[in-house]
């Protein structure tokens, strides 16, 4: 075998060297694409779980609030328990830091130092070379990690002899205070200072945010627990949480993503594979005598069909090692430009450095090989079925495989079915598999097609010449037809699936938009900044409104009304990340204020409506018409409020994917007796400017005070939202685009080398056609012809097959991964732009390629038939 490779295999790769490295290139990208998202993905991961674990150290339990804080009396039972080792209290908000004119979201986090060491080292304060040695005790001081110092615009280490100073807030006042030295936490902008001093500079007394408790040696968790939460006086929305539960929340939040990103990447892989079955399958019929001949001299039929296998190995193993090499410099270099966030906002603020796997670049090397091999198949099974005497008697040829009518309805009944089929593990894993078994069954049907069109069309073409002779060849070479333009097929139809998943998603998160931003202008207390995709705490939850300053809003000239919103964060199930509570006015009724899925229920009696995003229901079970029992366990309402929370209604939320509850703000101010408000919505009166009530807003806040000073406000237009927002929509999907493209030129590489390696086989038929009165550019037409007819084909397979796999993205993969819904949108006019562009560059590339031997001498090309 291996003599056959360095001989006989060896002069078909050196007559065909362009035809064979598209099949290598096309294993490559797809390795490369995949290996690259991988390593991007897994580095932000492993550099923001270890952020998360510097923080909260590795404690054997943590004991938090479902929402916001709790008494520091906790911290007292728990520190004086006989299965307690060590307690360390925390106390954690989101603030505002400023140094100079820079203003910047900072996490603040008050701590014991003298219990830091054992539990959290990672947040221990180092003291500066001029600190006092009690600085980490006394008030007035704080201590910043890196990412701090950089976002602040200080230098990477103090000065010796140089006060450094910044100020922070949260929802009062800005406090001054000394940078006494540094912490070692990695990740996001963090400030430590004593939690004493905390306390009392931002109104937190007797607040706590978490313990962390080290447990005696042999203490069973379970048990401890359980004792706790039976204890008398114990607090009901506290909750226990397990060290790993911090960064198994984190893993949560970005899986979805990164798996479809994955997959979305081995789209060109799998396109890969059609490119190589195309390339070999004709090498096959090119070298049928060839094999025929070999068959004679005592090469048994599966000795060829190993030899095949064996040649798709090979340009597998080159275009997996390139890949991995390829893919490991597009990690590098997305890291150090993207900084490891593709556009989901999952790793905002990760500058995570490149963490090589061997095991990944195992996994993916091998499934490019794999690639290569399921596509050189069927190539091998037809050198293996090849009719000796009659190939070398030129009676017979490779027979192209024939597509049975029931695989290829058995393949399209199979996904059918498994779209149907639940998410594993929140990974639509059946859904993939549904995608690509209807992508195998298409393609599979594709001869059946040809004869279903061109046996109907080829009558109307029949009285001139040119465009019969392209339409006859497609007809009665069906098969060929079908293994040229298998890797268009496949491409295309994945690019037609990607344009209406994402066209409906733009559309469904615009109308959204619409239906969520319904005001003129919208306000909102800057102490800190949104947390996107991140997991993080909201602004919202430390920055408020007083009640009299909205009064004075309303009352300013210009304003017609005013609208409030309040929200909070609440942790319903320590391995998912925390769920959102919106208190809104909902006097106007739910459906004008949200975009409900389905009708609003009616509310009974006694009990208090709220209306759940659709993550809500599959995550937590809040199905419409039920109680929701957790959330009265997490505001403290249960068996002393009302009768419960009734679930009145489903709507769609695209700001957050692991779920959100509003309630009408009147009841939420009934049940926690807050007024503060985060963010109000004004709509303007008729003729009112824009510019002039934002300028009188920013006066009201300078001259009242509210949330520190007119800059530390956050004033924005409907229209400014929304453009930010689909800006953020369209970079999310960018990388997209890039897989699109590289899908579709993978499949024009299939096209050129089918027809380059067609077009030098055919050297006696165009030589025919020249003796017959056929000048160069009549056949050149011919040529081009087929090109058409054939790419034609592949674009109306492809336009059908994406349709059918947008469907299953829209209405299966997307809520199975994100929890949420859209309506189904198709883009006709891309879609006929991108299948018109997919038949001219396939006419191009037959014309092209057709000019090499339509130009070669026909009196040569005829005399081996002499």
């Amino acid at each position: 075998m291996r003599a056959l490779l360095t001989t006989f295999s060896w002069q078909e790769l050196r007559h065909h060297p362009w035809r064979n490295a598209a099949a290598v290139l096309a294993v490559m990208l797809g390795v490369a694409l995949a290996f690259s998202v991988q390593l991007i993905n897994a580095s932000a991961l492993d550099e923001f779980s270890s952020a998360v674990r510097s923080v909260n150290g590795q404690p054997d339990l943590e004991v938090r609030a479902v929402q916001g804080s709790f008494d520091e009396a906790v911290f007292g039972r728990l520190a004086q328990h006989p299965q307690v080792t060590l307690a360390s209290p925390v106390l954690e908000f989101q603030g505002l830091a400023s140094a100079g004119e820079r203003q910047v979201p900072m996490r603040v986090i008050g701590v014991d130092a003298l219990a830091l060491p054992t539990i959290a080292p990672a947040l221990m304060p180092q003291l500066g070379k001029d600190a006092d040695r009690f600085a980490m005790l006394a008030q007035g001081h704080v201590f910043l990690n890196a990412s701090a110092r950089n976002v602040l615009g200080l230098a990477t280490e103090a000065v010796e002899g140089d006060a450094e100073t910044v100020q922070l807030r949260s929802s009062g006042s800005w406090q001054r205070l000394e940078v006494a030295g540094h912490v070692a936490a990695t990740g996001t902008a963090l400030a430590v200072m004593d939690i004493g001093a905390a306390q009392d500079l931002f109104d937190k007394v007797g607040q706590l945010s978490r313990v962390d408790l080290r447990l005696a040696p042999g203490t069973d968790r379970a048990t401890f627990i359980a004792s706790l939460q039976r204890s008398p006086g114990w607090p009901a929305a506290l909750q226990f949480a397990e060290p790993g539960d911090a960064a198994e929340r984190v893993s949560n939040l970005s899986r979805a993503y990164r798996v479809n990103l994955t997959v979305l990447a081995l789209v060109a892989l799998f396109t890969g594979a059609f490119l190589v079955f195309s390339v070999l399958a004709l090498s096959v019929a090119k070298r049928a005598q060839q094999f025929a001949l070999l068959g004679v001299l005592g090469l048994t039929p599966r000795e060829r069909l190993r030899l095949v296998l064996a040649e798709s190995f090979v340009l597998g193993l080159i275009g997996s090692a390139a890949g991995l090499a390829l893919g490991t410099a597009l990690a590098a270099f997305a890291l150090r430009v993207l900084g490891g966030d593709l556009g989901g906002g999952y790793f905002q603020g990760v500058a995570p450095t490149l963490h090589w796997s061997t095991g990944s670049a195992l996994l993916y090397g091998g499934l490019g090989v794999l690639a290569a091999l399921v596509g050189g198949w069927w190539p091998a099974r037809a050198a293996q079925a090849l009719p000796e005497a009659q190939t070398l008697k030129g009676l017979g040829a490779a027979p192209v495989q024939s597509r049975s009518h029931w695989l290829a309805l058995g393949l399209i009944a199979a996904s059918a079915a498994l779209a149907n089929m639940p998410a594993v593990g929140g990974i639509p894993v059946a859904a993939y598999l549904s995608v690509g078994c209807l992508l195998v069954g298409g393609i599979t049907a594709l001869p059946w097609l040809i004869a279903l069109l061109y046996d109907r069309i080829a009558p109307a073409f029949a009285q001139r010449v040119l465009p019969m002779l392209a339409i006859e060849r497609a007809r009665r070479m069906r098969g060929t037809a079908a293994v040229a333009v298998s890797g268009v097929v496949a491409s295309l139809s994945l690019a037609v699936a990607l344009t209406v998943m994402v066209a409906s998603f733009r559309d469904s998160v615009t109308h959204w938009l619409d239906v969520v931003l319904p005001a003129d202008l919208y306000l909102r207390a800057t102490s800190s900044g949104r947390s996107g995709n991140s997991g993080t705490q909201s602004s919202s939850d430390t920055a408020t409104f007083s009640p009299a300053f909205v009064q004075a809003l309303a009352q300013l000239p210009g304003v017609e009304r005013t609208g409030t919103l309040r929200t909070r964060s609440l942790q319903l199930d320590p391995a998912q990340p925390a769920v959102t509570l919106i208190a809104r006015s909902l006097e106007d009724g739910a459906a004008q204020a949200l975009p409900l899925v389905g009708p609003a229920l009616p509310v009974p009696a006694g009990q208090i409506g709220i209306y759940v995003s659709e993550p809500m229901v599959e995550l937590y079970g809040a199905k419409p018409g039920a109680l929701f029992a957790p959330l009265s366990s997490a505001l403290g309402t249960a068996g002393s409020g009302p009768a419960g929370f009734f679930v009145a209604g489903v709507w769609r939320d695209y700001a957050r994917q692991f779920g959100a509850i509003t309630m009408d703000a009147r009841d939420f101010e009934r049940l926690t007796g807050e007024r503060e408000v985060s963010d109000v919505s004004l709509w303007l009166a008729p003729g009112a400017s824009e510019s002039t009530v934002q300028a009188a807003i920013r006066e009201l806040a300078a001259r009242r005070g509210s949330a520190g000073s007119d800059s530390s406000i956050e004033i924005s237009s409907v229209g400014q939202i929304r453009a930010t927002s689909l800006r953020i929509f369209d970079r999310s999907f960018a990388v997209t685009y890039w897989l699109q493209a590289v899908a579709i030129a993978i499949g024009l590489f299939g096209i050129a080398a089918s027809f380059s390696a067609q077009v030098l086989a055919r050297r006696k038929e165009f030589g025919l056609l020249a003796h017959l009165g056929f000048t160069r550019r009549q056949v050149l037409a011919v040529v081009a012809g087929e090109g058409a007819a054939w790419t034609a084909i592949g674009a109306v397979a492809g336009l059908v097959l994406g349709l059918a796999v947008s469907v299953v993205l829209v209405k299966v993969v997307n809520p199975q991964s994100f929890h949420w819904t859209m309506d189904l949108l198709v883009p006709w006019g891309r879609l006929v732009v991108l299948c018109g562009a997919v038949v001219v560059a396939g006419t191009v590339t037959a014309w092209l390629a057709g000019r090499a031997a339509a130009g070669k001498d026909v009196v040569l090309a005829v005399k081996e038939d002499w």
